[in-house]
Formats: C-alpha cells, sequence, structure tokens
C-alpha cells in the first residue's frame, strides 16, 4: 500500500514538474531566449517552431506518451512544448512538419543525405559560372580602358574572390560553446538577418529583386548575341537582327514547360566544352596573326565616357556569389571552399586576361562588340553558329532560376502569397501560370528587339546587379554580421571595397544608360 501510493504521489509530482518546465521554456522561448542544445546548430533552425510549440505547451494539461516511457515505469514522458530541450545522449528531432521536413533534401538543414560534391565538382561550377559566353565581350572592354582594362580584370577577379570568402563567412556563427556552426543556408537568409529585427525580410526581398533582375537580363543578353551572331554569320541573307532574334525566341518558347532541368542538364558540359573549343580557334587565328599585332594601340589613356561601361562589362563576367551559398553547403569538405576559390578566379583571371588582349591587338580599333564578329567569314560562321546553339542551350538555366524566384516570392508563400499558386494540387502546371512562363520569354524577345546591344546590355547589368551582389551587399553583410570579430584591416577592405563599388556601379550604370538612349536615337534616325 505504501509503494502504491509512493509512487502516484512520484507521477503526479512528475507531472506538475513537467508542466512547469513547459510553461517557464514557453514563457523564456516567447521572450527570444534559447536554451542550450547537444546540437547547437538545430536550435538555431528550429528557434520559430520551439516557441509555436511552447505555446501549445502551455494549453495542454496531459500529453500522453507516443512511443515507449523514457523513465522509469509508470512515468510521464517529457512534455511535448519541451521536446527540444531534453537533454540526452541522442539529437533531438524536428517536430512534423517542422521547417526541416518542408525544406525537404535540398535544405541546408535537412537534406544530410544528399550526394555531396568535391572541390573539383565545385571548381567545375564557379568555372562555368565565371568562364562563361561573356567573355566575349571583354576585348571590347580592352578598346576603351587599354592596360588599365586588364587590370580591372585582375582587380576584378581579386575582389569577387574576397567577396565570395566573406559571404560565406556570414552563413556560420558561433554557439555557446564556441564552435562555430552554419545558421544560414542562403544569400537572401544573410540579407534577412542583417535587416533583423526591424525589418526581417526586407534584406531577402532586395535580393530576391536584384536576382531576378540579374537573371532576365542574362537572358535578354543570350537572344540579343544569338540574333547578333546569325545576322553576322550570314549577311546576305534578307533576313534582320531583330527577325533572327524573334526566331531564336521561338525556338527558346518551350522552355516555358519545363518544371525541371534534368533534360537541359545533360548538355551542360557539352556547351561548356564547346564553349572553350571556341576560345582556343579564336586564340589560335589571332596567335597566327601575330606579327601583325598593335601593340602601340595598348595605352594607358581611358575613354571617359566609354570606360565605365567597360567596369560593368568585366564585373559582369565575374558574377557568381548568388550561388555560392548553397555550392558551399553541397561541398564534401567546406573547409577547401577558400582553395577552390582562389585556383578557381586565378584561372579565370589568366584566361580572361590572355583572351581580351589577344583579340584586341589583332584588331585593335576594329574590335567589335562580339570578338567574334571580327573572325573571317568562313570561320565566323562555323564558330557563331558553335555559339548560338551554347546560347540557346544555356538560356534555360538562368530562365528557369528566374522563374523558380519569382514562384518562391509571389505564388508560394502560404498567407503570404501575393497571387495563387502556380501548381494545382496534381502538380500540373496551371494554365495561367504557363501563360505567365510564356510571357516572361516574350518580355526577353521585346528587349532584345528594342535593345539589341550586347555590350551596353551587359555594362548595364554588371553595373546595376552585378556590382551590388559582388561588391556593395556582400561587404556590407560582413561589416553588420561580424563587426565584433573584424580586425582593422578586415574593416577596411570592407569600406573601401563598398565604396570604389558604389563609384563604379553609378558610374557604370549611368554611362551604359547614356550610351543605350544615344544608341536608340541612332537607330531611330537610321
Amino acid at each position: 500500500m505504501a509503494t502504491l501510493l509512493r509512487s502516484k504521489l512520484s507521477n503526479v509530482a512528475t507531472s506538475v514538474s513537467n508542466k512547469s518546465q513547459a510553461k517557464v521554456s514557453g514563457m523564456f522561448a516567447r521572450m527570444g531566449f534559447q536554451a542550450a542544445t547537444d546540437e547547437e546548430a538545430v536550435g538555431f533552425a528550429h528557434c520559430d517552431d520551439l516557441d509555436f510549440e511552447h505555446r501549445q505547451g502551455l494549453q495542454m494539461d496531459i500529453l500522453k506518451a507516443e512511443g515507449e516511457p523514457c523513465g522509469d515505469e509508470g512515468a510521464e514522458p517529457p512534455v511535448e512544448g519541451d521536446i527540444h530541450y531534453q537533454r540526452g545522449s541522442g539529437a533531438p528531432l524536428p517536430p512534423s512538419g517542422s521547417k526541416d521536413q518542408a525544406m525537404g533534401a535540398g535544405g541546408e538543414f535537412g537534406g544530410h543525405d544528399k550526394p555531396k560534391i568535391t572541390a573539383w565538382e565545385a571548381g567545375w561550377n564557379v568555372t562555368n559560372a565565371i568562364q562563361g559566353m561573356f567573355v566575349l565581350g571583354l576585348p571590347y572592354a580592352i578598346l576603351h580602358g587599354g592596360y588599365l582594362g586588364l587590370f580591372l580584370i585582375i582587380f576584378a577577379a581579386v575582389v569577387c574572390c574576397y567577396t565570395g570568402k566573406i559571404l560565406i563567412a556570414c552563413l556560420y556563427e558561433e554557439n555557446e560553446d564556441g564552435e562555430v556552426v552554419r545558421v544560414r543556408d542562403s544569400y537572401v537568409a544573410i540579407a534577412n538577418a542583417c535587416c533583423a529585427p526591424r525589418f526581417p525580410t526586407l534584406g531577402g526581398r532586395v535580393v530576391n529583386v536584384a536576382q531576378i533582375i540579374e537573371l532576365v537580363m542574362t537572358c535578354i543578353l543570350y537572344v540579343v548575341v544569338s540574333g547578333n551572331l546569325m545576322y553576322n554569320s550570314f549577311p546576305g541573307l534578307p533576313v534582320s537582327q531583330k527577325s533572327w532574334s524573334i526566331i531564336a525566341t521561338a525556338v527558346l518558347l518551350p522552355c516555358a514547360f519545363l518544371k525541371n532541368l534534368k533534360a537541359v542538364s545533360k548538355f551542360s558540359l557539352l556547351c561548356t566544352l564547346a564553349h572553350f573549343v571556341i576560345n582556343i580557334l579564336v586564340i589560335a587565328y589571332c596567335l597566327s596573326r601575330a606579327r601583325d599585332w598593335a601593340w602601340e594601340k595598348v595605352k594607358f589613356y581611358i575613354d571617359v565616357k566609354k570606360f565605365p561601361i567597360s567596369i560593368g562589362i568585366i564585373v559582369f563576367s565575374y558574377t557568381s556569389q548568388i550561388f555560392l551559398p548553397s555550392l558551399e553547403g553541397n561541398m564534401q569538405q567546406p573547409s577547401e571552399f577558400h582553395c577552390m576559390m582562389n585556383w578557381t578566379h586565378i584561372a579565370a583571371c589568366v584566361l580572361k586576361g590572355l583572351f581580351a588582349l589577344v583579340a584586341y591587338l589583332t584588331w585593335a580599333d576594329e574590335t567589335k562588340e562580339v570578338i567574334t564578329d571580327n573572325l573571317p567569314g568562313s570561320i565566323r560562321a562555323v564558330v557563331n553558329i558553335f555559339l548560338v546553339a551554347k546560347a540557346l542551350l544555356s538560356y534555360p538555366l538562368p530562365f528557369f532560376a528566374a522563374v523558380e524566384v519569382l514562384e518562391k516570392s509571389l505564388f508560394q508563400e502560404g498567407s503570404r502569397a501575393f497571387f495563387p499558386a502556380c501548381y494545382g494540387g496534381d502538380g500540373r502546371l496551371k494554365s495561367w501560370g504557363l501563360t505567365l512562363r510564356c510571357a516572361l520569354v516574350v518580355f526577353t524577345l521585346l528587349m532584345a528587339i528594342y535593345v539589341p546591344h550586347f555590350a551596353l546590355l551587359m555594362g548595364l547589368t554588371g553595373s546595376l546587379t552585378g556590382a551590388g551582389l559582388c561588391f556593395l551587399l556582400p561587404s556590407l553583410f560582413h561589416l553588420r554580421l561580424l563587426w565584433r570579430k573584424l580586425l582593422w584591416h578586415q574593416v577596411f577592405f570592407d569600406v573601401a571595397i563598398f565604396v570604389i563599388g558604389g563609384i563604379c556601379s553609378v558610374s557604370g550604370f549611368v554611362h551604359s544608360l547614356e550610351g543605350l538612349i544615344e544608341a536608340y536615337r541612332t537607330n531611330a534616325e537610321d
């Protein structure tokens, strides 16, 4: 009898203790405090979920066990509202319906079973981003910048490499044990952290807008370069550059039906290899004319009006910061990220500098916006057809990324969505969602028709979004999030990059816009 009485008293005491702990934990969660766990990274990831769970715990008198008892026989299990605060040998599990499960395998804190990539594979992805088709406009930058343009190619490589590293540093923080853990998973998350607590979503919206502008402008550039290359490859045909752009867009219209990039990704390696082959062919032709190189044309003076456009062109050719957080999060050895960034940007700097200089020395003042237009007719047609094929196959990548950003920002945020979802319950794309995608393809066509100037558009995009995403925001975020841990020279570098990047961005944007207005007036007069 005494034993039974003690058992009942023990059960009642345990229940009261658990409910008291749940109330205290819920109160502290609402006040913004986070209790210690065995895995601090999980604690950071589920801060919002804890507040919701503890508020549920306050409304519950008795919670039944969902599995086997955790302690002595007859003892009540831990209250659900306090499940993340229970100490034990195992790591706490996320509750059903939590953000981890919503993020799926692609989430930073969720998909630990997702296959990781090596440093070489990560370097290949970065190389694809910064060694793409847009290097074809670099000789045009040397035309207006001379040796200073070459220096800018090196300087931009150094700065973009540095800002890529400090952007990744903003993903990490020290926990209560002094360990550095990854608490953020994207560029948007970093931006939101910088604007919290007053404007917790403002930074992410700014980054999303900049990202959409850059992706859509990249699509426009692919249409522009396709029309330009085909027009200059077959000048005898009665087909204008605008007509070639319309034909290219007709080929690209099926991109509106894309649900994933499995089919397109099969061609990515082939496109990259083809691009390297084309670069080698151009350089080989230039080397065959080495006797006629115009070294005297490369000077130290700059064209004040057009050189800022060159800055935008060079910066745009190095943009890769948008996907670096995701890339680093999927590396087998994240500690190798810095080394990977070093050798990829050194290689890009050397190859871009040599390509731009050799091409400019060959054609000097006759250098055109797209350097392949300077090749002889027979070679130009073959090279340009390959380039057009590469441009058309590259178009779906930024297009699909832009569509995803738009859908997640405007159509897939539950009660926060501005418009209803683009997909039905069965996963099929709705008719009006397909119409919006087609409208985006048509928009890129209209821009390519009315602004068919590759170098000017590239300079405008690089000055507007490239400088912001590569120079301004990373340095600003680094100062904002890690101010107390930065050394004086790191603060100096960040401030200098922000000031120089801001000046170059404003100057390049203004001059690129002036160049576009002048070109538009000239076309209107013709």
